[in-house]
């Protein structure tokens, strides 16, 4: 059994949810894991929590705990 996935006007088949993620989750700019849960967007760039974005210089990020 497949499935697919719909984004960015693009259509991708996958046949399990790892391969999925594996393909389509982004990588937080500072450590290079790959994001699977809620990440932080900071002008236009993802990273894995505030801690992150906060070590690349980036400002008012806060993490929601």
């Amino acid at each position: 059994m497949s499935f697919e996935v719909h984004a960015q006007g693009a259509v991708h088949v996958f046949d399990c949810f790892s391969c999925a993620i594996h393909r389509m989750a982004p990588i937080c700019e500072h450590c290079r894991v790959q994001i699977i849960g809620q990440g932080v967007e900071v002008q236009g760039n993802w990273y894995c929590g505030a801690h992150c974005a906060r070590a690349e210089g980036k400002a008012g990020i806060v993490d929601k705990v």
